[in-house]
């Protein structure tokens, strides 16, 4: 059999792994977890939350499969067309991750079960909704025992959408920098005085830090005294951190980029014009997945989606994103999923031994990227040389739909209007110049009514071989 491989974000916990052979995704269930595992299967919570799409489904592989001798069971679960990471989720992303997670910890206790952990990695983002992927995370109640996910689930959900919602939607970046979730006590310092008023942030995070402080240093024995809780009195516990949740909200506006769907230089002819030849050169590529970078509120991504199963949304405005995702989320929308991303500071390789939490090119490459009235932003906006855009945009994908936005463009010239134009370079001569070196240009069309030309390309070898 083919020689199997880790899937480096799951190796901490003792109960199981993940890991791939022949590109086809495993768990593996240890022998020291045979009878959580089987008491959880037989209790009939696996199949209630697999139903109704709450918990990655799996299929039982067999044993042959298994990655080492200490196999107890190999389970071959659906596979998430793309792992996503909490720091790229917008606040509603989180918002909706944090309620899956109690909404699991209910029904767990409603069986006599627990949620063991509350990881936000344990979630991912399927057709629009979150699902939980750990399947693995469940025991079963011991009578008397506070929910010890309680501290991780404020860390990792409960903090950051508070400072998200109550101080800065930009604090969202601490979850890049603290990958074990944003510390209580630097929540509790963050947040404003008028959060104090909100029971819920008094009591899951002020009050929760203080607490947290007090028994840094004691014992094991102090800090377990008195801290018996019921099942009714862990559940009380479950629906304040519901109501927390719930009450924090976020309205997707004053960001630079949030209204630009709606306020371009481009005519309604020019927009059509644009969509068609998107659509048109896609339609034959027969791409899989297709990655829409500077999306803003995904009209392009979901002129993709016609023609590509799986389209990942990108954009560094965090408005743009959240509209985006409440569309997907409000109509159902399936195969489009939205993302927080600075292409010019895109998510790095992190974690232990930088293999955890992949970067973006590892997750790589698309079948296709869009790179729709990016490039000066990149370009001009941000000072990177365009055989640098090209170099990268080559390692991200197969092929390239991009597109090229002139300098006389009031787009362009928004960007030159407090600078000097130092780009020369920034030309259809100069773009088609450092492209050139690391694609094969296959088709050039231009936008109607407008100096945009729409591009085609296939990506070439590293070693500037084109492709057959």
């Amino acid at each position: 059999m083919s020689r199997w491989e880790a899937v480096d974000g799951s190796f901490r916990d003792p109960s199981g792994f993940v890991f791939t052979r022949d590109g086809t995704l495993y768990r593996q269930v240890n022998t020291g977890f045979r009878p959580t595992f089987e008491a959880f299967l037989s209790s009939g919570l696996y199949d209630e939350l697999a139903r109704d799409g709450l918990l990655v489904p799996h299929t039982d592989a067999g044993l042959e499969y298994a990655a080492t001798a200490d196999a107890f069971q190999v389970l071959r679960p659906d596979r998430i067309p793309f792992v996503s990471y909490p720091y790229e989720w917008s606040f509603g992303e989180l918002r909706d991750a944090a309620l899956l997670t109690l909404e699991l910890q209910q029904r767990a206790l409603a069986r006599d079960f627990v949620l063991r952990d509350a990881s936000a990695y344990n979630v991912q983002f399927r057709d629009g909704r979150p699902i939980f992927i750990d399947t693995l995370s469940f025991e079963p109640r011991v009578e008397g025992t506070p929910w010890i996910a309680y501290g991780q689930f404020c860390e990792h959900f409960l903090v950051p959408l508070a400072l998200m919602s109550l101080s800065d939607i930009r604090c969202s970046t601490l979850l890049r920098s603290h990958l074990d979730g944003v510390p209580l006590d630097l929540g509790s310092r963050l947040l404003p005085r008028t959060s104090y008023a909100r029971l819920g942030m008094l009591l899951h995070v002020h009050l929760h830090a203080k607490a947290q402080s007090r028994y840094a240093g004691a014992s094991v024995s102090a800090k377990g005294r008195g801290r018996t809780m019921s099942r009714n009195a862990v559940s009380g516990l479950v629906a304040s951190l519901r109501a927390a949740v719930e009450g924090l909200s976020w309205k997707p506006a004053g960001t630079v980029w949030a209204d630009y769907a709606t306020d371009n230089s481009y005519t309604s002819s020019a927009a059509r014009s644009k969509r068609d030849t998107v659509t048109q050169y896609l339609r034959p590529l027969g791409a899989s997945t297709a990655w829409d970078l500077g999306a803003n509120t995904g009209d392009y991504s979901r002129a993709a989606r016609e023609v590509v199963p799986q389209v990942v949304s990108f954009d560094l405005d965090p408005a743009a994103v959240e509209r985006n995702y409440r569309r997907v989320r409000d109509q159902s929308e399936t195969g489009i999923l939205p993302l927080v991303l600075d292409l010019a500071n895109p998510s790095p390789a992190q974690g232990w031994a930088h293999r955890e939490r992949l970067s973006l090119e590892q997750r790589g490459p698309a079948d296709v990227v869009l790179a729709l009235a990016l490039v000066h932003h990149l370009a001009i906006g941000r000072n990177l040389p365009l055989p640098r855009i090209a170099d990268f945009f080559a390692r991200l994908c197969r092929s390239l739909v991009i597109e090229f936005v002139p300098k006389e463009d009031s787009q362009v010239q928004r960007l030159l209007q407090n600078r000097p134009d130092i780009f020369p370079d920034y030309t259809r001569e100069g773009f088609e110049r450092a492209f050139g070196a690391r694609f094969r240009i296959d088709s050039v069309r231009p936008v109607e009514d407008s100096g945009r030309q729409l591009y085609l390309m296939t990506a070439c070898a590293p070693d500037g071989r084109s492709p057959t």
